[in-house]
């Protein structure tokens, strides 16, 4: 299982940036790391590790671990939107929190501090911190939900368990 990592996000925009970021760190900078880092860079979302694999010609358990490895470090992050397998995304606009549709796939990257108000109430009622960065908040969007999005929610969900 996948852990999500709690370090400081390195907020990169460049490549050159990302670079001084891992020397900075004292981890070299492979032409598969290079190769990874502008496919993340030119992502327009999250992005699953083997995508990249196979965009790159690269070796599945190769991107793995250097993700894993960029993780660690603070320049990228993984989320988990729906049933599909874990995506990451470089931290090049910050940290995002997501929301997730149910009903049609489609997700959305907010960033922190619009879900702030949300997080406080939280914290004010149930003496929780709640984190969208990993997990996504699910539901419906605005179209699912006036097309009667639910009822598809649950045809995907399988009969309910009693």
């Amino acid at each position: 299982m996948t852990v999500s990592h709690r370090v400081e996000p390195q907020i990169v925009t460049t490549l050159d940036g990302a670079i001084a970021v891992l020397r900075s760190r004292g981890l070299r900078l492979s032409s598969t790391r290079r190769l990874m880092l502008e496919a993340l860079l030119a992502a327009e979302g999250p992005v699953s590790a083997e995508r990249v694999a196979s965009r790159l010609n690269l070796d599945a358990a190769s991107v793995h671990r250097n993700l894993e490895t960029l993780e660690r470090h603070g320049l990228v992050r993984h989320v988990h939107l729906g049933h599909g397998p874990g995506l990451y995304a470089l931290l090049a606009g910050g940290e995002r929190e997501y929301l997730y549709c149910d009903g049609c796939g489609a997700a959305r990257a907010v960033p922190t501090k619009e879900l702030d108000p949300l997080r406080r109430r939280i914290r004010e009622r149930y003496g929780f911190e709640a984190r969208f960065d990993h997990f996504p908040i699910v539901g419906l969007c605005s179209a699912c939900a006036a097309a009667g999005g639910e009822e598809r929610g649950r045809e995907l969900a399988g009969p309910a368990a009693g």
